[in-house]
Parts: structure tokens; C-alpha cells; sequence
């Protein structure tokens, strides 16, 4: 199970939103460049659908991460949150993973490429914040001829890993933290389209002339 939230930024100011993620967080941030694959079950699987993604990181590219992202958790407890709260089985495997989901009747449904950066801390929660441009590839795993999906955009996204017992918490705390950020862009539930913040170019000009935040 994880929490998770997500908005877009213009890339020219994700110089500043890292200036301000390092302040925060008081830690370094790491190159993104994941190759991911969403593959979706075949007929001869049953009739409910299955997807599984699975991750290479190009900086260190054994083992692979395969990845299944359920539904969201239902009810009014949930809904009332401002991240969703959703199912998630996460586990390592080797480069022939994509040979086995192949065999096992899955197919690929697209492939794409993030390149990045990536912050790791703990604040109330293990939260991982990624920002990072989404690109497709314009021939079968060709991961050095690629095109952005979405011109002088990047992705945010902040994840941390939850359980039933404190999913609750572990939401604080990641809605805290998500409010430094609000100059900067606007976070919200996956597939909740917000599009970007009025303020940040003023934000972005302002954390460039001081070169930073303060750790929390």
C-alpha cells in the first residue's frame, strides 16, 4: 500500500524546485532514468484485467522492479484525504522478467522513458518526491531515440509506502510536507487535473536569488 500525489511544473522551474527539495529534505538528489514498460494481461488470463509495470533503472540496471498498482482504497475515511491511498505489491526481478510476462500471456501496452531526479528522506513518513520528463519511445525499446510526451513540462510525484494500520499518519505527513511546495506547484490525487501554479515564477525567481530553503 502507498500514498501518493501528483502535479506538473513548467521545466524551467524545476532548477528551483530542486534548490528547494534539497533545502528541505537536507538531501542530495539523485538521477532519474527509468525505463518502464506497462504490460496488460492477455484473454487467457480470465476476464478481470491485470497490469503490471515493470521498471529498469538505466543508472543501475540490475535487478528490475516489477510493480502492480491496485485500486484506490474506498470509503469516506479515504476520500476525505488529500492523497490517495491506493494498493501496491512492489518486489525485484531479474532482466528476464519481461521474457516471463511474455510467456505468462501479457503484452506490451506502451513503454515510455523518465529522466530526472529523485529525493529520499524521512519526514513523519519514508516520502520519495521524483521530478521528471515522460518521454516515448519512437521504435520498440529504443531508449536513446525518444520524444517528450509533453513539451516544457515535467512530472512531480510523491510517493510513501503505507499500511492499513497507519495509512492515516503516513497521509499527514505527506500533506504537510506538500505544503512547502504549494508556490511551486500544485499536488493532488492522481488523475485530478490541476495544470500549473500562477505563483511560480515569482517562487522559482525568488529560491533562485537565495539559492535555497531551510531543513526541516
Amino acid at each position: 500500500m502507498e500514498c501518493v500525489v501528483q502535479g506538473i511544473i513548467e521545466t524551467q522551474h524545476v532548477e528551483a524546485l530542486e534548490i528547494l527539495l534539497q533545502g528541505l529534505c537536507g538531501v542530495h538528489k539523485e538521477h532519474l532514468r527509468v525505463h518502464e514498460l506497462c504490460l496488460k494481461s492477455g484473454p487467457n488470463l480470465g476476464h478481470v484485467g491485470s497490469e503490471v509495470r515493470l521498471l529498469c533503472d538505466l543508472e543501475h540496471p540490475e535487478p528490475w522492479t516489477v510493480k502492480h498498482v491496485g485500486g484506490a482504497l474506498r470509503g469516506s475515511g479515504a476520500e476525505q484525504l488529500s492523497v490517495m491511498v491506493r494498493n501496491m505489491v512492489e518486489s525485484k526481478a531479474s532482466k528476464n522478467v519481461l521474457r516471463l510476462f511474455y510467456a505468462l500471456g501479457y503484452k506490451l501496452d506502451h513503454e515510455l522513458l523518465r529522466v530526472g531526479s529523485a529525493f529520499h528522506f524521512k519526514r513523519g513518513a519514508r516520502i520519495t518526491v521524483t521530478v521528471s520528463s515522460i518521454n516515448k519511445m519512437l521504435k520498440l525499446h529504443a531508449i536513446d531515440d525518444t520524444v517528450p510526451v509533453t513539451l516544457g513540462i515535467q512530472v512531480v510525484e510523491v510517493t510513501a509506502p503505507a499500511t492499513s494500520e497507519n495509512y492515516s499518519e503516513v497521509a499527514a505527513a505527506m500533506s504537510s510536507f506538500c505544503e512547502y511546495l504549494a508556490p511551486l506547484l500544485h499536488l493532488s490525487k492522481p488523475g485530478v487535473s490541476t495544470g500549473v501554479v500562477p505563483t511560480a515564477a515569482a517562487a522559482a525567481a525568488s529560491l533562485m536569488s537565495d539559492g535555497g530553503g531551510t531543513t526541516l
